[in-house]
């Protein structure tokens, strides 16, 4: 019955940290319509609130992980909780825009110590066979999280101040994890062996081999300095190869991007209007969760290493043929912020990088799932399923006289000219009109990935760090490895842009499949299977020498 609850609780800690750190993605996307209007954001504001989070996290990534370390997994996680508590109520009060950006960094600080102190904690709390579907649980509570903070976006448009609402929220999940938390035991990786452990019911070895390999040799926690993860000690400096290697392709694959396009993508495949943005939005998160439920299912069956290879096939296959299929339907580019486009082109209300713009330089970050109209709309930024989607496109002031109606009601609204010759299919004149079949097959590609990337590097990559390190170091190498996940994030959604204007559209997403097939040829040579291995026998496993 106490392996049972421990078993329960830590699937509720795990859920619920993800969930948090989804919805805090999410939100700010939403937020940001109404703070931009309430607080008169300029461009460079909203870009800097948008990245607030970013830098918080990574902030954290640097020390949180001598606090796991040296305070142990449950007590990072109660701290981190309060520390969220805390940013929540600085957004929900906030008077002023420093007010905002630091209640951003302060909520981006503790999403990212919890999302790393959960994931450490719960492999080492359950059984080698649970292990698997109790940390991909974390990263389906992120996608949860993503569609449901859309939902409260979609809710709170109209309420006013209807931000505080989206920020104050997120203390009831807060607040159930606390509590959760408290109810289960002190790590067992600070007690004294192996052996203990089992005997006090934590950790249920499958059968008497196991438990009495575990009587023979006691497993004896060794101390690590931060210098020990690139020297050849226990094999150390190979297993940093493969926690790095595996954070950086996760997000060199294109990832933050990818999602950037799902709406305009809709758009071209027919789907009119802003009913798309929430389709798009609404439509890729519902496959974005049931994938991850299917990685949940399988990690423990197929396989850690199974999954990432074919994962990251799926993503080069699916990138590349959108790459491809773009050369001959180019899709049109709108720069962020000061878009100038051809004032024939008809205009979307998602915001999105490649939406086709009205000539009004005025610009609003309408997120992917929500259809609002903002009658005074200031230069701004789309944060969607990234915390760093910098993109924006632009919005003519007349569109629709009564927003609220609109908004609620999800219609679109064009640019004058694209009014007065409504009469004809709304994407007339457009370039990638009459190319159908392909639009569809770029649709189809675009949901391959998102799958993919649900099934594999999404929940796969966090499992493998929470296993492959020696529990003196696990969370000081986790916090590395997490700090260039966050870099690499913000790097690739703020060259993104650039790069575009460099190489061009399709180029770009046929670097993405090339990477995405150095990520598989990675994966065979260097990334190890770890399920149904306890965490001692990875860890002798990695520390034999190869």
């Amino acid at each position: 019955g106490r392996a049972l609850l421990i078993l329960l609780l830590s699937a509720t800690v795990s859920l619920l940290g993800g969930l948090i750190f989804g919805y805090e993605l999410g939100i700010i996307s939403g937020a940001l319509l109404q703070l931009q209007i309430d607080f008169h954001l300029s461009c460079f504001k909203q870009e800097i609130l948008v990245s607030a989070l970013l830098i918080g996290a990574l902030l954290a990534s640097l020390v949180g992980g001598i606090l796991i370390d040296r305070h142990g997994r449950r007590r990072a996680i109660l701290v981190s909780n309060l520390v969220l508590f805390v940013g929540s109520l600085i957004l929900t009060l906030a008077r002023s825009f420093i007010g905002l950006v630091i209640g951003r960094m302060t909520v981006g600080f503790a999403i990212s110590v919890s999302s790393m102190a959960c994931c450490i904690y719960v492999s080492e709390m359950v059984a080698a066979h649970q292990r698997g579907l109790l940390v991909s649980l974390y990263e389906a509570g992120i996608t949860v999280g993503i569609l449901l903070s859309y939902a409260l976006n979609y809710i709170f448009a109209d309420v006013d101040e209807g931000w505080r609402y989206m920020f104050g929220l997120a203390i009831a999940p807060t607040a159930m994890q606390f509590l959760s938390i408290l109810f289960l035991p002190v790590n067992p990786v600070k007690l004294s062996s192996w052996d203990s452990d089992c005997q006090k019911g934590l950790i249920q070895l499958q059968n008497a081999d196991d438990r009495e390999v575990a009587k023979r040799e006691p497993y004896k926690e060794k101390h690590y300095s931060f210098l020990d993860l690139f020297r050849t000690r226990d094999n150390m400096r190979r297993r940093t190869l493969v926690g790095l290697g595996l954070v950086l392709f996760q997000q060199f694959t294109g990832q933050p991007n990818v999602l950037g396009y799902a709406s305009k993508i809709f758009h071209s495949v027919g789907f009119q209007s802003n009913s798309s943005a929430i389709l798009a939005s609404v439509g890729l998160g519902a496959i974005k969760v049931v994938a991850t439920l299917v990685a949940m299912a399988f990690a423990d069956k197929a396989g850690r290493r199974a999954l990432l290879m074919a994962g990251c096939v799926v993503m080069a296959i699916s990138v590349t043929t959108i790459g491809l299929t773009s050369r001959i339907a180019p899709l049109a580019m709108a720069r962020d912020c000061k878009a100038a486009a051809d004032p024939n082109a008809s205009h979307s209300l998602t915001q999105h990088p490649l939406t086709p713009v009205a000539s009004q330089p005025a610009a609003s970050p309408v997120p992917p799932a929500l259809s609002a109209v903002k009658s005074e709309a200031g230069p701004g930024f789309a944060a969607s399923r990234s915390l760093t989607k910098v993109f924006a496109g632009t919005e003519s002031r007349e569109v629709v006289p009564n927003f609220s109606l609109t908004k609620k009601r999800g219609l679109g609204g064009q640019s004058e000219k694209e009014t007065v010759e409504s009469t004809g299919p709304p994407f007339t004149g457009a370039p990638w009109a009459e190319h159908t079949v392909l639009n569809w097959i770029t649709l189809l590609s675009m949901m391959a990935f998102v799958s993919a990337f649900s099934v594999g590097f999404g929940p796969m990559t966090w499992l493998v760090l929470s296993e492959i390190y020696p529990a003196g170091i696990r969370g000081r190498a986790f916090a590395f490895c997490n700090s260039f996940n966050w870099a690499a994030n913000l790097l690739i959604s703020l060259s993104f842009l650039d790069l575009i204007d460099a190489i061009g559209f399709s180029w770009m997403f046929l670097l993405y499949g090339l990477m995405g097939v150095m990520a598989v040829i990675f994966i065979y040579l260097f990334v190890p299977e770890t399920k149904g291995q306890s965490l001692e026998e990875i860890d002798q496993q990695f520390s034999r020498k190869r």
